[in-house]
């Protein structure tokens, strides 16, 4: 489909969303769910394709997680879109109301906004959790997501519109996809004023830089992820450096993945051979120059052990040392590396931490490890970020995780909406003034 012809589709799609109560909106989204399940070997058959093209082309591995679906992650699809439905319907909710002195009865309630646009990149899943949470809050969405992951996106769209289109409920012009992929159809997008109302970024730094400064429509600004991690001096070390290895290598390519990992210097030399034992050469360390001397002093102890233990403990010794460390350069702290390279630095206390945060982040997710409440509170209040954590991993800033049923995206701006993004993302609200032949005097 056109844009043109997309964009008058989706106004009719929006319209007639906003007039379905609940139940039919409920109704049509499992329907979806089950279209997807079933048409789940032409979804993967799909993905397929796309992973293969970009294994060809050198994309790092880490990206090419982000990309790939399996069973399991095509449950997680299912399962999001039913929790969507099942989550409250904040349509027409009341959010305040009152009465003036002149007799007027005055009701906050919230509304769709529309018709809004994402654009997004690899992430298949966010197709369809972009549109459980469109639908669910009665409005159209226009997806484009990248050209790496056009073939997965088109087979799990092509699923949602045959489940809509099989219920007397649905609405399949609610939903459309951008399927180009060229630079123009973004353009395109970013200047249909009057016809998309609001246009959400999702991706890197880049991405999101490109749509603030060229849209000529609001925009709903999600943010890259520069996410921190303070060990303080008080934390329990053994604890850290699971938390830290989690953070950092669970899944590298997303963006509530630490990026760079703060020490105190009171600990540094007890934590960062814990560390080191815990990455197990798995991640590059590019380290400061006070980290860099204890890293690398601690790769050296454990490359005296070898011979000296059990046969698995040399096996680990042997992935210890296969770990890569380098020298950090500035631009290393406050980069978004999406991959198995760590920043790390060595701070004088909880103070330094935040003021390096506070300088170095994208406002997004970051976390503090210690057993001094002063400091954790400390933290919190002061740094600057839609999510900061005190004791846990910073893998926890998800919108399924929060209760949302899925995520639009993770919003580091102040306005509208601010961390995840739920249901309550995609509206806003009306006044409903009741008088009876009030007049003003």
């Amino acid at each position: 489909m056109e844009l043109s012809q997309a964009y008058i589709s989706l106004r009719y799609g929006a319209e007639k969303l906003a007039r379905l109560n609940a139940s039919e909106k409920n109704a049509a989204l499992l329907a979806a769910a089950s279209s997807i399940d079933k048409n789940r070997k032409k979804i993967l058959d799909a993905n397929a394709i796309d992973v293969k093209a970009s294994r060809e082309k050198g994309v790092a591995e880490s990206l090419v997680d982000r990309l790939s679906l399996n069973d399991k992650r095509i449950d997680g699809i299912i399962d999001s879109i039913k929790l969507v439905a099942s989550s409250e319907d904040p349509i027409g909710s009341v959010v305040a109301g009152w009465k003036t002195p002149e007799g007027l009865s005055i009701k906050q309630v919230r509304v769709p906004l529309g018709v809004a646009a994402i654009i997004y990149e690899s992430r298949p899943n966010v197709t369809a959790d972009a549109f459980a949470l469109a639908y669910k809050s009665g409005n159209a969405i226009l997806l484009r997501g990248s050209s790496s992951a056009l073939n997965s996106n088109k087979a799990i769209v092509g699923a949602i519109v045959e489940g809509l289109s099989s219920v007397e409920c649905g609405v399949p012009e609610g939903i459309a996809l951008a399927q180009s992929g060229t630079h123009e159809e973004v353009n395109d997008i970013l200047s249909a004023k009057g016809k998309i109302d609001v246009v959400l970024p999702r991706g890197g730094a880049k991405l999101i830089k490109m749509v603030v400064e060229n849209a000529k429509i609001p925009v709903i600004e999600t943010g890259s992820g520069v996410c921190h991690i303070f060990v303080d001096e008080s934390a329990d070390l053994e604890r850290a450096a699971i938390i830290a290895e989690n953070a950092k290598l669970q899944r590298p390519g997303v963006c509530n993945a630490m990026e760079t990992l703060l020490v105190h210097e009171k600990i540094a030399d007890k934590f960062f051979p814990l560390l080191v034992r815990q990455f197990n050469g798995r991640a590059e360390l590019r380290c400061d120059e006070r980290s860099l001397a204890i890293v690398n002093e601690a790769i050296k102890r454990y490359s005296e052990m070898a011979g000296y233990g059990s046969f698995s403990s040399d096996l680990i010794i042997e992935e210890i040392l296969k770990t890569k460390v380098v020298a950090a350069t500035e631009e290393d702290f406050g980069y978004e590396f999406l991959d198995n390279i760590l920043a790390i630095k060595v701070v004088s206390g909880v103070d330094e931490a935040i003021a390096h945060i506070n300088s170095h982040n994208t406002k997004h997710s970051e976390s503090i490890l210690t057993s001094n409440i002063a400091n954790a509170r400390k933290f919190q209040t002061e740094i600057d970020a839609a999510c900061v954590y005190v004791n846990a991993s910073t893998r926890f800033t998800d919108g399924g995780v929060f209760g949302f049923g899925a995520e639009l995206g993770i919003s580091t701006q102040k306005f509208h909406a601010r961390g995840p993004m739920g249901l309550t993302a995609l509206t806003t609200t009306k006044y409903l003034i009741e008088g009876d032949g009030n007049i003003r005097v």
